[in-house]
């Protein structure tokens, strides 16, 4: 009932861990074996040691960080998830440029079943949100070389726009959204709370918007969409689901619910769709978008 499908990946339920949590070592991965599909750690090609603390704070609704792609570079990273027992595992990848981007993909290619494209960290620079929107198109064919299904990760600045450069490059799905750039004050300090002053703003407070980008995607263009952005519950998911998601990513909801958050969702969804006479879970996928 809750199996889904992505680019022709098969998943035994729609719900994904989200790069950047647990993802970093291969035992916190295999710990989420029972969800649908594993996220990376964003990796570049080489090191990167990321910005100085203070990198996470919190807020009443959300959490805001910089951490800045810290990451031990590809090299390093795929022996620890070479013979990972995951059974979906979608490679987090970044660079400068399209070259760099399609070397990182040729790297993590064997070890992965699809590559996600992180082009939308917002604090990052052209390492994430300030892309060059003329340049997706190249970097995604170059990515698309791999052979591997090909997710490009977006945030919700000219999301259309962008996402349009990536699909005239056949990219298998689009992700949205990202945290979204943010940050916050210390009034008795007199400074920005966060070393690198500007964040990215995760949580319960951007899942509107996380939802109406998924809207006007799924509205527009005919390919997988995949939701990210305040997922808490079911609710959260299906609500996503209505938009026009194939699948969810959840990452912040883990701090708030603990990892148990996955079983618990599953196990909800599960009795709304009983309660509600639905005999799968593909069967709400872009429900709203025909009423």
């Amino acid at each position: 009932m809750l199996e889904i499908e992505v680019a022709k990946i098969k998943m035994k339920n729609p719900l994904m861990l989200a790069s950047g949590i647990l993802d970093l070592t291969r035992e916190s991965m295999e710990s989420f074996s029972h969800v649908g599909a594993i996220v990376t750690k964003s990796v570049g090609r080489e090191e990167r040691k990321g910005y100085k603390n203070p990198s996470i704070y919190e807020l009443p609704y959300g959490l805001l960080n910089a951490i800045g792609l810290a990451n031990p570079g590809i090299d390093e990273y795929i022996k620890e998830i070479d013979g990972i027992k995951v059974d979906v595992l979608i490679g987090s990848i970044f660079g400068e440029n399209g070259e760099e981007f399609g070397y990182v993909a040729r790297k993590m290619t064997p070890y992965v079943k699809a590559i996600e494209m992180n082009m939308s960290c917002p604090h990052a620079k052209k390492l994430g949100a300030e892309y060059p929107t003329d340049e997706i198109k190249e970097a995604v064919e170059e990515v698309k070389k791999s052979g591997k299904p090909t997710f490009v990760k977006l945030g919700m600045e000219n999301l259309m726009e962008r996402a349009l450069q990536a699909i005239d490059a056949k990219a298998d799905a689009i992700v949205a959204i990202n945290t979204v750039r943010a940050m916050a004050i210390d009034i008795d300090a007199r400074m920005p709370v966060l070393a690198n002053k500007i964040g990215g703003y995760s949580g319960m407070a951007i899942k509107p918007i996380g939802v109406r980008c998924v809207y006007e995607l799924a509205s527009e263009y005919d390919l997988p969409i995949i939701g990210v952005g305040g997922i808490t519950s079911a609710e959260d998911a299906i609500e996503y689901m209505m938009a026009g998601a194939v699948a969810v990513q959840i990452g912040t909801g883990i701090y708030y619910e603990g990892k148990e958050i996955f079983q618990k969702i599953l196990r909800d969804m599960q009795k709304w769709l009983d309660e509600n006479g639905y005999n799968s879970i593909k069967d709400i996928i872009g429900i709203a978008l025909k009423r």
